[in-house]
């Protein structure tokens, strides 16, 4: 971080104040990093239990693989997907909540007799599927966001703390070699007035 420091008092009190900020902002940071790293796993484990669930549906239905081709598709429809916005640490995340599914009656007589079944097991298919979607969106946004906490608390704690206390330490050792010259000036100038006195 390149700072145009000046050597006076104003740029120490600006320097000093701008250290303050970031001092007390940094343990929140690192705190949102955290939240949003306990987050990610949490979110991860979740899109795993969704990702088994829905490999056990494929593998339960795998022995009759042939008999989905005389399926008819047209009988599960998804009517609405709901979902409601909540906010983790100022970020807006979608969040699966429901799946409404239109479901057309259908004769019996005329199709064979698993349908009913068949249908069962696709709806489960379809919503597990838009969970995982939502999931994945999810962990997304949470990976995002996490990486823009951790960029911030990098920028602060390796890149602007050291800078400005670095600068504030030049500027204080300017000042106090300042005040010391003009010290040394004034004794030096008392002496050479006694001495002119006593003359």
């Amino acid at each position: 971080m390149k700072l145009d420091i000046k050597y006076n008092k104003t740029a120490l009190r600006e320097f000093q104040k701008k250290l303050q900020v970031r001092e007390r902002a940094l343990p929140t940071l690192k705190n949102k990093e955290a939240a949003f790293r306990a987050m990610v796993l949490e979110v991860k484990r979740e899109l795993g239990t969704a990702e088994k669930i829905c490999t056990g549906i494929f593998e339960r239905i795998s022995p009759w693989k042939n008999m989905w081709q005389e399926y008819n598709q047209g009988l599960v429809n998804i009517k609405e997907v709901r979902s409601q916005t909540t906010k983790i640490a100022g970020i807006t995340i979608p969040e699966f909540e429901s799946i409404e599914f239109e479901l057309p009656s259908f004769n019996l007589a005329s199709n064979p007799t698993w349908f009913s079944e068949g249908t069962k097991v696709l709806t489960e298919l379809l919503e597990t599927g838009v969970k995982l979607e939502f999931l994945k969106n999810k962990l997304d946004l949470l990976e995002q966001a996490r990486k823009k906490a951790t960029q911030k608390v990098n920028l602060y704690e390796k890149v602007q703390i050291p800078a400005l206390s670095s600068a504030i330490k030049h500027i204080k050792r300017y000042l106090e070699d300042e005040e010391n010259l003009s010290k040394a000036g004034q004794k030096l100038l008392k002496q050479k007035l006694e001495k002119a006195q006593e003359l």
